[in-house]
């Protein structure tokens, strides 16, 4: 199994930054993706980034959400830590959401989730 646990969430006001940073621990070695969701009431559960252990990176594209991501998120990761972070710029009212930490486990196949932080950006 694979914990996962999310820091840095709070509330921002229209144009802020913030970064989160999630770690992971457990039965680490065979993590391949991790990623950052997020859901808003009401809304679906949307990929806001990805990275592979390889450094490959994707980001989600979502009408529910507003503005794309790419350009005023980006994500990093460091393997020897398991951990990721993403650094949040620009930040707009449709970003409001809890943010959730994802790892995928390429031995088990199971998709593993944080319990959430909340990132609220206040106009």
């Amino acid at each position: 199994h694979v914990q996962l646990v999310e820091f840095g969430g709070g509330l921002v006001q229209t144009g802020g930054s913030l970064r989160l940073s999630c770690a992971a621990s457990g039965s680490t070695f065979d993590i391949t993706v991790m990623a950052w969701y997020r859901q808003a009431p009401g809304k679906p559960r949307k990929l806001v980034a990805e990275i592979t252990r390889g450094g490959r990176i994707e980001y989600g594209q979502s009408e529910e959400y507003g503005l794309p991501v790419e350009g005023r998120f980006s994500i990093h990761r460091d393997n020897a830590k398991n951990t990721i972070d993403l650094q949040m710029t620009d930040l707009k009212s449709d970003d409001t959401a809890l943010y959730y930490c994802n790892a995928r486990r390429e031995g088990d196949g199971i998709w593993y989730w944080g319990q959430g932080t909340q990132v609220t950006v206040s106009s």
